[in-house]
């Protein structure tokens, strides 16, 4: 490798938050609920963190550790913290069950699991043999970091890892997305470009969950800027809208079913219009039906909506801009900054316009690969381009459309799920034979898990018993809202499940 300038410095998660708290360090940077933490409050409980995890954890450079908890004030200081102490945070759905749990911590072998009050019981209940530590929010956590040293960042490389969000996968479970500095750092300054509601006078409303990799995009980006981030612990159309308006917030970022419950409401208590100040919101997790979108400017106003198209993998792909949300029906944009994108078919040809192709991306954004899974992350790769196994066409212009996808993942409520891991626990269910689970559309969710289930001969199946066994197996989001009965799944010649088929017969198109 050749040497590098002497003057070089590589950009980090937490550069653009020291530098905030050095230029205006009594600006409030964070709000949850009745907490705030000012930019030289928050700068300096981000170094103990990183202070705590080297010098009194001990952990090295390149060690993970694993963090459980709602959306909270703590979250950006532990992840970033860590990040400067050269140690990935994996943030883990504070939905998750005991056996999920267990099985996310061992898989990215955290050291040090941060956790919530209200999950310390569970996560102290679960068989996690790599983790020294259980460190609960509160009371033990405030005394640990009154004594630890505030520590600068320790030496690191851009391309180095900072946090792992996990993803559900073909295979039926997570698979860690590991993400490096720069990938981040980078997109936050295309998104302060893009949507134009991350500079240092913004104020910005997280509604998301931070342990997603969007939902802790948008709202790092606000601090990484010097701007102002309140964080709501959970999604409540009636208070996300009161806040909104007492709050003078710029930007926000929400999904369909935000939407979906926030149109909802009584009109006396939404009003005729939505928050004056508000100049960006930016949706995605799942597409927007048009009559939804219709609603958004009619209510928000024009200029204000903008749709993206991404991944945890990839960041964001491509973004709608306010201009095309009522000319491009159904579109998910233009390519985003510094973004290439290409539609190929099987054989890695791009097709012609108009045709569906798969749809490849590449950009700085990228991450470094799926932890301690090369194979599954050549999979997604095609040289330097992923794929999240969309379909897609584009347009003339070079508008894109999502068509299809090519697995069978299941978007609901702006989650994504894969069913194969809801039928490897349905298949353990006594009685059950067969099983396989498809996502159909959804007003309120996007898509809605339904299962197929095949009962072995002279077996009687409750639906009660069968959906209480999988909640004690799986997070809720991954429970199906229905089960069907049916004497035989369709399969093809060599013995695949047709899902298609069993969409169609949901939907009463079956030919």
């Amino acid at each position: 490798m050749s040497s590098r300038p002497f003057t070089y410095q590589p950009l980090g998660i937490s550069s653009g938050l020291h530098a905030a708290a050095s230029r205006t360090p009594d600006k409030v940077a964070l709000k949850c609920e009745d907490r705030t933490l000012s930019y030289a409050a928050l700068e300096e409980r981000l170094r103990r963190v990183t202070g705590l995890v080297r010098h009194g954890l001990g952990l090295a450079k390149g060690t993970n550790a694993a963090l459980l908890a709602p959306n909270c004030l703590e979250y950006l200081e532990i992840v970033c913290g860590a990040a400067d102490a050269g140690v990935a945070v994996a943030t883990l759905n504070p939905k998750l069950v005991a056996r999920e749990i267990e099985y996310t911590c061992n898989d990215c072998e955290a050291a040090v699991l941060f956790v919530h009050p209200e999950l310390a019981p569970l996560a102290k209940a679960a068989d996690l043999p790599t983790v020294r530590r259980i460190i609960v929010l509160g009371d033990e956590y405030e005394g640990l970091l009154r004594s630890a040293s505030p520590s600068a960042p320790v030496a690191f490389e851009e391309w180095d890892p900072f946090v792992i969000h996990y993803t559900s996968g073909t295979t039926g479970e997570p698979k860690g997305v590991v993400l490096p500095h720069r990938a981040r750092a980078l997109l936050f300054f295309a998104m302060a470009t893009e949507y134009g509601c991350y500079s240092p006078d913004d104020r910005y409303l997280a509604t998301a969950p931070l342990f997603h990799g969007a939902g802790f995009a948008f709202a790092m980006a606000a601090v990484f800027f010097g701007g102002h981030a309140e964080i709501l612990p959970r999604y409540e159309p009636e208070g996300f809208i009161r806040r909104m308006r007492d709050g003078h917030f710029s930007g926000t970022f929400l999904v369909p079913t935000h939407f979906h419950a926030l149109f909802e409401l009584p009109s006396r208590t939404l009003g005729a219009r939505g928050p004056g100040t508000l100049r960006t919101i930016v949706a995605n997790a799942a597409p927007l039906a048009q009559a939804t979108k219709e609603r958004i400017v009619e209510y928000f106003g024009e200029g204000i909506l903008h749709e993206t198209y991404g991944s945890t993998e990839i960041g964001i792909a491509t973004n709608l801009r306010p201009p095309d949300q009522l000319r491009k029906e159904r579109s998910v944009g233009l390519p985003f900054i510094c973004t290439h994108v290409k539609l190929l078919d099987e054989d890695g040809n791009p097709v012609p316009t108009g045709e569906v192709g798969e749809l490849f991306s590449d950009s700085p954004f990228k991450f470094n690969g799926y932890y301690n899974r090369p194979e599954e992350t050549q999979a997604a790769m095609r040289g330097a381009w992923f794929s999240a196994g969309d379909m897609a066409v584009q347009d003339e212009e070079g508008y894109l459309y999502l068509v299809d996808r090519k697995k069978d993942m299941v978007i609901s409520g702006g989650v994504n799920i894969y069913p194969r891991e809801i039928e490897e626990v349905l298949f353990r269910v006594d009685g059950v034979l067969e099983a396989a689970v498809v996502g159909v559309p959804d007003e309120r969710w996007g898509e809605a898990l339904l299962a197929y289930v095949v009962a072995r001969p002279q077996m009687q199946l409750e639906t009660d018993a069968l959906l209480d066994t999988l909640r004690q197996e799986l997070a809720s989001f991954k429970v199906p809202k229905a089960v069907q009965y049916i004497d035989e799944l369709p399969r093809n010649a060599s013995g695949k499940v047709l899902k298609r088929v069993l969409r169609e017969r949901a939907l009463g198109t079956q030919r």
